[in-house]
């Protein structure tokens, strides 16, 4: 099978786009190659015919690309099952994890971008360091002040289920890079941050409150929230992420 552009190779400068599946022969399943580019950032338009498979996933497609037709192309993935978080991406205009998203929901033409709000360092790789400082500044981490204890801490279930959505958070950014208020002041904590922040806060074995909450008193911590939601429908969990912020 050969590929062939629609224009010339210079004019790509980032994604190129379109998939074959594993399984499928590429003329099954590739009409056209198309690809647009925006002025500030990348762009791919992958063109699928809809005999992809029942649990053909995006990241497959994504794979597709990189391992026979252009192993420029640039992404993060690593466990493939929803946990780590690695592949997150703005799909259709909606952050989700490429390794969730079956290729039959998505329709006949699906867009992929990086995640908004954060330097673009190659195609859909986005450099999360920003994200990262501000998940430290809450610090994400067990406090005790007390001699440690001959046993264990033990905590009931009580206790427990008042943090434990936020246990979930896998830290993919999807939540933070959706947020209207991040993208106008990325100094703003962000929702994950704030997250990462309940979780212990509201740990009955953890000292470490005050410290926090004083982190998020700030002008660019929690009171930067307007309560606009994205965050909630852009979590890849389901964390009732406006909650816990409220």
């Amino acid at each position: 099978d050969v590929l062939s552009w629609d224009w010339p190779a210079e004019r790509f400068t980032g994604i190129v786009s379109v998939a074959t599946l594993h399984h499928l022969p590429l003329a099954e399943i590739l009409r056209r190659m198309r690809a647009a580019l925006r002025p500030d950032g990348v762009l791919a338009v992958l063109d699928l015919f809809r005999s992809a498979g029942p649990r053909d996933r995006l990241l497959d497609a994504l794979n597709q690309v990189k391992w026979y037709h252009d192993g420029t192309l640039a992404y993060r993935r690593s466990c493939a099952h929803g946990v780590c978080g690695s592949d997150a991406m703005t799909v259709n205009h909606v952050n989700r994890l490429a390794c969730k998203l079956l290729m039959r929901d998505l329709g006949q033409k699906v867009t992929v971008e990086p995640l908004r709000g954060f330097p673009v360092v190659k195609d859909l790789v986005v450099d999360m360091e920003p994200f990262f400082a501000q998940y430290r500044s809450i610090k994400p981490y067990f406090i005790n002040y007390d001699p440690p204890p001959t046993g264990e801490h033990y905590q009931s279930p009580e206790d427990r289920a008042r943090f434990d959505d936020t246990t979930k958070c896998i830290l993919c950014a999807a939540c933070t890079t959706s947020c209207p208020s991040y993208w106008a002041n990325p100094a703003f904590v962000g929702p994950a941050a704030i997250v990462q922040a309940h979780r212990f806060i509201f740990d009955s074995r953890d000292q470490g409150a005050n410290e926090r909450l004083e982190a998020l008193n700030d002008r660019d911590g929690v009171w930067r929230c307007r309560t606009i939601f994205n965050c909630t429908n852009a979590c890849p969990r389901d964390i009732k992420i406006t909650q816990a912020i409220g």
